[in-house]
Order: structure tokens, then C-alpha cells, then sequence
């Protein structure tokens, strides 16, 4: 939509998905509000359609790790589960550190370490009479943007727990180094993690 920008302040126009496998499941359709009131919910597949950024906040209001453990500790989130305004402005926080920092599109900025975060090949289990063994796996290109909006948002979570580093700051620093593919970032070494164990199981 030409003149629209995200949050008033950031044009979609020039951002580019560099990896053209996953360029049909990232939506850069602006829109004044990132909020869809969940209208793809019901529909398969239909969540390639709503705008990344939108993505991104749902990922956000998530509970946390739950069972699992990060960095050896549970986190649990940033009490932000169903809060979807309280997101958004931390995600605009977060785009403006990304622009002073950067000097570049947020926008484009995130597309570049969801791009860069998303793993090619992961393992699953394929049962062999009593056997089960671990079995390489191509990942899909919608799964790809899943789990890289997942693993920014979980790097962030852990980046500002127990801190003094804001979340909005630690979710910025988080895109800044996976749009870099810089492996500190969280979600650039679980990458390199699966595709590591990926490749042992072929």
C-alpha cells in the first residue's frame, strides 16, 4: 500500500528478502496498525500473509520456555502473553534502537536475521521395525520464518532476564546480530546447533 508506513514512521518500500525460497511466506504488506484481530487464524497456511512485523509480535506474547530450559534457567517471558499493545510499543522501541544503531530500515533490518535464522535442515524420528533413529530432514520455507521469529524473540527473552537490559533493547540487540549472522546472537547458534545435529544424522 503505497504511503503506508509501519508505525508512521518506517516505509516498506526497498526492503528486499534476499533468499527467494522464503521471499513467498515474509508479507510486506504495510499496515497503519500491525493488528489482523487474528482474521488467518482459521485459515491453513494463511499466516504467510500477515505482515512480519505482525509476526513478530505475536511471537512475543508467548508465556516463555514452559518446560524447557534456556541458557540453563526457565524463562518465563515478559508477562506479555495476550498483551498486544504492550508489545507493539516495544517492538517500535526496539525498531528505533535498530535505526539509530544501524542507520538502516528496521524493517529491512529484521527481514535480513529472519533470513539469515532460519535453519535449511533439521532431524526427526523415523521408526525402523523396534528402532527409531534420527533422520535429516529438509526444513520448509514457512517453518524456516516460524522458527527464526521464535528463536530472535526467545534470544531476547533470555538477553533481559535477571538484567538491566530492557526488553525492547535486548530484542533490537538480538535482530541487529542475526541480520549481521553473527553467532552470538541466540537464534543464530540454535541454528547452527540443528543443522550441526542435522548433518550428524544423515
Amino acid at each position: 500500500m503505497e504511503g503506508v508506513k509501519v508505525f508512521g514512521r518506517w516505509s516498506t518500500e526497498g526492503v528486499e528478502v534476499k533468499d527467494p525460497s522464503i521471499a513467498p511466506y515474509i508479507s510486506l504488506e504495510p499496515m497503519y496498525v500491525p493488528h489482523t484481530h487474528g482474521r488467518h487464524a482459521k485459515h491453513r497456511f494463511y499466516k504467510g500473509k500477515v505482515f512480519i512485523v505482525e509476526r513478530l509480535i505475536n511471537k512475543c506474547m508467548r508465556s516463555g520456555q514452559g518446560a524447557r530450559k534456556l541458557g540453563g534457567k526457565f524463562i518465563r517471558g515478559r508477562n506479555g502473553c495476550g498483551k498486544k499493545l504492550k508489545m507493539m510499543k516495544y517492538v517500535e522501541e526496539a525498531f528505533e534502537i535498530i535505526e539509530k544503531r544501524t542507520k538502516k530500515n528496521p524493517v529491512q533490518v529484521l527481514v535480513d536475521a529472519v533470513t539469515n535464522a532460519g535453519p535449511l535442515e533439521d532431524t526427526t524420528r523415523v521408526r525402523y521395525g523396534g528402532i527409531t533413529l534420527p533422520v535429516a530432514a529438509d526444513v520448509s520455507p514457512m517453518r524456516r520464518v516460524d522458527e527464526a521469529l521464535k528463536n530472535i524473540v526467545l534470544g531476547a527473552f533470555y538477553r533481559s532476564f535477571n538484567s538491566k537490559t530492557s526488553f525492547p533493547q535486548a530484542l533490537a540487540e538480538e535482530i541487529i546480530l542475526a541480520a549481521n549472522n553473527d553467532p552470538k546472537s541466540y537464534a543464530i547458534s540454535r541454528k547452527e546447533d540443528v543443522e550441526r545435529i542435522a548433518e550428524a544424522s544423515r
